[in-house]
């Protein structure tokens, strides 16, 4: 099992032009979304909850596994692993 800090320095080391997922974010950092990843349905689903390009998002919760919390336009959000890896967010 991969501790936290291993997870992080993944996504950080995938990133390009400081653009990563946002589950690479850690407790207490913010970005601005540059864009998301996935099919339409993913797509739909984060633009209603308020994820879209320059979205300023806060991680208020991340501790590697289980759900990510983050807040986006004034609202707390909980997402899945997955679809937090799938927002692209510049640090």
């Amino acid at each position: 099992m991969r501790s936290k800090s291993e997870t992080h320095q993944e996504a950080v080391s995938e990133s390009d032009n400081g653009v990563i997922p946002l589950s690479g974010l850690r407790t207490g950092e913010r970005g601005i979304v540059v864009g998301l990843n996935g099919g339409r349905g993913i797509l739909s689903r984060m633009a209603s909850l308020g994820f879209t390009p320059g979205a300023e998002v806060t991680v208020l919760q991340n501790f590697g596994r289980g759900p990510l919390i983050a807040r986006v336009r004034d609202a707390r959000v909980a997402l899945g692993r997955g679809e937090a890896g799938k927002i692209r967010v510049r640090r």
